[in-house]
């Protein structure tokens, strides 16, 4: 049971992988090395858009610490002026309350000065006629009487004199309180607009120093995000200089195999189960490309085994680390178990393993990049 359980689920991933194209190029250094350098000026040009951004936030962040200021500067004035204000509405409120008094005791003086000429005005009234026959017996002359009823008159003058002057006194003192009382209300309105001018420029101060801490938290993350893009830029260079390295060794190798010995094809002995694996690795690298381009990779493949520099076997050189992608991804191994190569795979295979050879003693192929010089073949460039 658990046997058929395997063989579906096998099926089912060779069904899967059968929809991928039959087409496979390999993968050369020299077109990792491409990738690798435009990756390379991506990420530089993400690293200076992102440098630009940080320019920018920073400008914005420096333009923010001006209106900071000076908004802080407005929240000192108005607080000063507040200051003022309410020391003005006290010495306002002291004022008012010193005129108050005053005119509480204007007001009891005129109280008492206006009780005491009734009184006085009663009693002359009250005592007319005794006043007067007094005033005669006591007179010595007519003169005399004449003064005493001059000094009456003048009495009652002063009583009447002093009662308005004390009246306008309180008229006076009135007006001045209603004076100070609206210089009150006035410095008390100045008061409010003050308060609320404080209110708005704290509340200003407050966003802004708000705007400027995100700006610091947005600059932090842009220049942690800027140090990761240097940190692979570095990476980056060190994989260019690996690849470059290994394209030169690749080179190397090319030229080495192209001066170094070669065994004749009837030196090689091929083992059982070489021409499957040859045609599976052709099907896999040039099964859409025309016949031509699947005896070339034939042709590739035996040139290493007949070169000094490459191992001596099919399956030394088709298995050697990192040199043909479809084993590397799997795709020669699903070929292998399901048999894919094609009739015309098989004839290539069995070309190439005669000796024949469309592409001389060359050792790699690749999809054309520009200043790659070779062989072009279909879809391929063998060098």
């Amino acid at each position: 049971m658990k046997n058929r359980q395997k063989i579906s689920v096998i099926l089912v991933i060779v069904l899967l992988l059968a929809a991928v194209p039959l087409t496979s190029y390999a993968t050369t250094t020299q077109e990792k090395l491409n990738q690798a350098e435009q990756e390379k000026k991506d990420t530089e040009e993400k690293l200076e858009d992102k440098q630009e951004d940080i320019d920018g936030l920073k400008q914005e962040q420096n333009t923010l610490k001006g209106e900071l200021s000076n908004l802080n500067n407005q929240l000192s004035e108005v607080s000063t002026n507040l200051s003022d204000l309410e020391e003005d509405i006290s010495t306002k409120e002291l004022e008012i309350e010193v005129t108050e008094q005053a005119l509480a005791e204007a007001m009891q003086i005129e109280e008492e000065q206006y009780t005491a000429m009734k009184k006085r005005i009663q009693f002359m009234y009250e005592r007319r006629d005794f006043m007067l026959m007094e005033m005669l017996l006591e007179a010595g002359s007519f003169g005399d009487f004449l003064n005493f009823n001059d000094y009456i008159e003048k009495l009652s003058e002063y009583d009447k004199k002093m009662l308005d002057e004390y009246q306008a006194t309180i008229v006076t003192i009135e007006e001045e309180e209603a004076r100070l009382r609206e210089e009150k209300a006035e410095l008390e309105n100045l008061k409010a607009q003050a308060e609320a001018e404080k209110s708005r420029v704290a509340g200003l101060v407050s966003t802004t120093s708000n705007n400027i801490a995100a700006y610091s938290n947005q600059i932090s993350d842009a220049e942690a995000e800027a140090l990761a893009y240097e940190q692979q830029i570095k990476e980056q260079e060190e994989n260019i200089e690996y690849l470059k390295k290994k394209l030169a060794e690749e080179i190397a190798m090319s030229q080495l195999a192209a001066n170094s010995a070669r065994r004749n094809i009837s030196e090689v002995t091929f083992a059982d189960g070489d021409r499957y694996l040859l045609a599976n690795l052709i099907y896999c690298e040039a099964g859409g490309e025309p016949y031509e381009g699947q005896v070339a990779v034939g042709a590739v493949v035996i040139n290493r085994v007949l070169s000094s520099v490459y191992p001596d076997t099919v399956v030394g050189v088709i298995y050697q680390n990192k040199q043909f992608s479809p084993v590397a991804s799997g795709r020669l191994a699903l070929a292998l178990a399901e048999g894919r190569a094609t009739e015309s795979c098989y004839r290539a295979a069995d070309e190439a393993m005669a000796g024949v050879t469309n592409v001389g003693n060359c050792v790699y192929f690749r999809t054309p990049i520009e200043g790659l010089t070779g062989i072009r073949i279909g879809g391929h460039i063998f060098y």
